[in-house]
């Protein structure tokens, strides 16, 4: 096997520290080099949490280590598109998370910046990786629940502290952006085509100014729509409905699915209306963050060109401004 890609960290978000540096260890593929933050103190306690060579005291420091071939951004949405413009111009492959960028014309410097470093740039969108979501697609591909026309979903958690940056409207905090993004993102992965207008309808909270629930439509022509509602301050859920003219689909855990476990997808291809037609799919433990991250190394070395480069990221965008778009006017919004 090739040497491992080296990896660095830029940031030391929770979404990193839990999620996804845990899921990238476990790739034979990738090593993580270290972490970088503006605290150098913070940089280290990561890095050594981990057992990781070395920390770094600056982005910037990241950035100048010759040794690094890609780095992974956890950070703030507003600073997503201009570090990772940085990491390219470094000469360094970018694996950033979601929202790409604030809106679609940020996130299309990105594919300028990717064509004259020659290096990628990709969308950290794990949901695209895990078996469940593939196997959602083959069963929607094979017409046994009919010609699919309707997705419905709800995606909430509760988190009011205003310390936290899900919680600052000025970097690209609330719903929409932190969650709302994957509902948009999900849709556009099982239709494989885009919505060609949207409505949305938010309430703000009055304090954070952020979205705290927001409710939405696009519609994707042809009779097909994706019906959504996400908010920062309700009970925690995650659940996908994907309604066809003969069945139907459940996700029940959508986007959190526990890292090294089973999960579950709920089929009825009979529409029998008590649900005595359910037949339970256990799909295989996994961890789509190390598939994320693996399927970025094959990309980064060559070995795979991308299924979702990064003008899929703009046009994941694209649908999310007229949404905001949307709550603004209060009509029907074209993509």
């Amino acid at each position: 096997m090739a040497d491992k890609l080296v990896w660095g960290i830029m940031g030391a978000a929770n979404i990193a520290l839990q999620k996804v540096v845990p899921g990238m260890l476990k790739d034979e593929t990738s090593e993580i080099r270290g972490f970088a933050s503006r605290d150098a103190g913070k940089a280290a306690e990561a890095s050594a949490r981990f057992g990781l060579p070395t920390s770094y005291g600056s982005y910037e420091a990241l950035l100048a280590d010759p040794v690094i071939e890609a780095v992974y951004i956890p950070l703030p949405n507003h600073l997503h598109v201009p570090w990772s413009l940085k990491a390219l111009a470094a000469g360094k492959h970018v694996l950033c998370e979601k929202p790409i960028a604030l809106d679609a014309d940020e996130a299309a410097q990105l594919v300028e910046a990717r064509d004259k470093s020659g290096r990628q740039v990709l969308e950290a969108f794990m949901v695209r990786q895990h078996p469940q979501w593939l196997r959602v697609r083959e069963i929607v591909a094979s017409g046994e629940i009919g010609d699919v026309v309707l997705m419905q979903t709800t995606l909430s958690y509760y988190n009011a502290d205003p310390a936290n940056v899900r919680n600052q409207a000025d970097i690209g905090g609330g719903a929409l952006y932190d969650v709302g993004c994957y509902a948009v993102l999900l849709s556009r992965f099982v239709f494989g085509s885009e919505p060609l207008r949207a409505i949305a309808l938010i309430d703000r909270d009055p304090v954070l100014e952020t979205d705290r629930l927001t409710g939405a439509i696009l519609d994707f022509g042809e009779g097909r729509q994706l019906s959504f509602a996400t908010s920062t301050q309700l009970v925690p859920f995650q659940r996908m409905q994907i309604f066809g003219s003969r069945g139907r689909i459940e996700v029940p855990v959508s986007l959190n699915a526990p890292q090294g476990e089973t999960t579950t997808l709920f089929v009825d291809g009979s529409g029998a209306i008590d649900g005595s037609g359910v037949r339970t799919e256990t799909i295989e433990a996994c961890d789509q963050y190390m598939l994320q991250g693996a399927a970025a190394v094959r990309i980064f070395r060559g070995e795979a060109q991308p299924e979702f480069p990064i003008e899929d990221a703009v046009l994941n965008m694209r649908a999310i401004d007229a949404l905001y778009l949307s709550a603004k006017t209060g009509s029907w919004e074209t993509i």
